[in-house]
């Protein structure tokens, strides 16, 4: 049975762009489910597909001592939504790499929950943005910790980078902590390329579309690094490099 379908009342929901989602709601069939046995670990690489319109929609669990690392590049050229809920017992450890990059009228965005139900969890979230044109990039990010998941550590990095003044970023990192003894942190971030970078690239004998490509570069591909496969590193990576060119 199909869910009901979303409206922007719903904050999981705000910044969707619904009226694309519209045709394809019917058709995405169930949350994919993912189980990490305990102490097993699991690494997955996300490369986006060539759809206009791109929605993945996965709840992720953790058993005691599991390892979960997510790599994910968004770059639908309409819509593009990575939505993923984790639930981690005790000494489980996630990590989120992900991107938007988009131009034009692109919409591309992260919506995560992750949630710390026992002791000695760790989860770590790195999002960037690079937007063009009037390209909408969002990050909508939850971690909570529940009441006795003490010793809890979890970061959320999230920093968006904007390349015209059509162009917009939206950052809703959110804590809903009930342990008392936890180690949890957010930050978020907007901005554009610094002149001075740029300055001194070009003065270094880059051209002005070269050093504005050096800097994008640098601002996120070090998301993919720890990517263990050699091949799905350097997919992901080049990707990546086509998506920052079509919006630089």
């Amino acid at each position: 049975m199909t869910a009901p379908f979303p409206t922007r009342k719903q904050e999981e929901w705000r910044y969707a762009d619904l009226e694309a989602l519209q045709p394809l709601w019917e058709h995405l069939g169930e949350v994919e489910r993912l189980d990490v046995a305990a102490g097993d670990s699991l690494e997955l690489v996300w490369l986006p597909s060539d759809d206009a319109v791109q929605v993945r929609r996965v709840h992720l669990t953790l058993s005691a001592g599991a390892r979960a690392r997510i790599f994910a590049l968004n770059t639908a050229a309409q819509y593009g939504r990575v939505e993923l809920q984790a639930d981690l017992a005790e000494g489980a450890d996630f990590e989120l790499y992900g991107a938007n990059i988009g131009g034009g009228e692109a919409n591309n965005e992260f919506v995560t929950n992750i949630r710390h139900l026992e002791p000695n969890g760790r989860s770590r979230q790195t999002i960037r943005s690079v937007l063009g044109g009037k390209a909408i990039g969002s990050y909508l990010g939850r971690v909570e910790v529940a009441r006795g998941a003490q010793q809890t550590d979890g970061e959320q990095s999230v920093k968006a980078m904007l390349l015209d003044r059509g162009a917009t970023a939206n950052c809703k990192p959110e804590l809903e902590i009930y342990a008392d003894d936890v180690k949890c942190a957010h930050g978020a971030s907007v901005g554009e390329l610094d002149p001075v970078q740029l300055f001194y690239a070009q003065s270094r004998g880059l051209d002005p579309a070269a050093a504005r490509a050096l800097l994008l570069e640098g601002f996120v591909m070090g998301l993919w690094d720890e990517v263990a496969d050699d091949a799905q590193r350097g997919a992901i990576a080049h990707a990546a490099r086509e998506a920052l060119r079509r919006v630089a």
